[in-house]
């Protein structure tokens, strides 16, 4: 009986540590914090909560007028503002565990045809000619918030887009467009969130308004989004604050 009682014991322990061990990470905590070197204008805080799908996402955070013309690149993922991903790319279909040149044109299109020529030359960052007109950063495992300062707030557009490789769906499946590595290094395309500032108010939170070409071929914005799932769950909300 006590032998029985001390296997009862161990075999609660052992579930107990492999409760512990199996748990899923917390989202949205330990959030990184980015600021860019401006000292004029109003301070703005964008701040992201991970949401259950967030796995290493690209993003990049920019300012428009409200005629669409972009005003200011606010930040961009390091790895794809220096085409120097977590894992270097060959010839589109294998994979090196090491960091290298990884050429990734489905990964944020509509922003990246919107900025235009990259020195003239190129419209995706490259390691040879880089976008460093931003503040960048590693891609937080979890939210972020960045504190920039504006000249002009009021009467402009704040916008996001954001792409995680490899989401697939049952609709956005492997095989949806045959013979496209592009596509198949995203699955689920970018997703495009937007707000208008105005003056009624010192917060606000972006909603999604499109999607990014599934292949990064244009910059075009696609507004159906009945197919996407768990790409509209890397964030749980992103806020926008006003701070003074």
């Amino acid at each position: 009986m006590v032998l029985n009682k001390y296997k009862i014991v161990l075999i609660i322990t052992a579930m107990a540590i492999v409760l512990v061990y199996c748990q899923v990470p917390k989202r949205g905590v330990n959030s990184v914090e980015f600021n860019d070197s401006a000292t004029s204008g109003r301070l703005v805080k964008i701040s992201a909560e991970a949401g259950k799908g967030h796995n290493h996402p690209s993003f990049v955070i920019w300012q428009e007028n409200l005629q669409g013309e972009v005003m200011r690149t606010l930040f961009v993922t390091k790895s794809y503002a220096s085409g120097i991903f977590g894992h270097e790319n060959v010839d589109d279909s294998l994979w090196l565990d090491r960091p290298g040149k990884s050429y990734q044109p489905s990964a944020l299109p509509y922003w990246t045809e919107r900025k235009g020529l990259i020195d003239g030359k190129t419209y995706i960052p490259t390691p040879e000619n880089p976008y460093v007109d931003a503040v960048t950063g590693a891609t937080p495992e979890a939210g972020f918030s960045l504190k920039v300062r504006l000249e002009a707030v009021a009467g402009t557009r704040i916008l996001m887009e954001v792409n995680q490789a490899w989401d697939w769906n049952e609709y956005w499946t492997n095989d949806r467009i045959p013979n496209n590595d592009a596509y198949k290094h995203s699955a689920q395309p970018s997703l495009i969130f937007a707000v208008t500032i105005d003056t009624s108010d010192s917060v606000f939170y972006l909603n999604p308004i499109g999607h990014g070409d599934p292949t990064g071929s244009s910059g075009k914005l696609y507004t159906d989004l009945s197919g996407f799932t768990t790409a509209r769950e890397i964030f749980k909300n992103i806020k926008i604050t006003i701070e003074n």
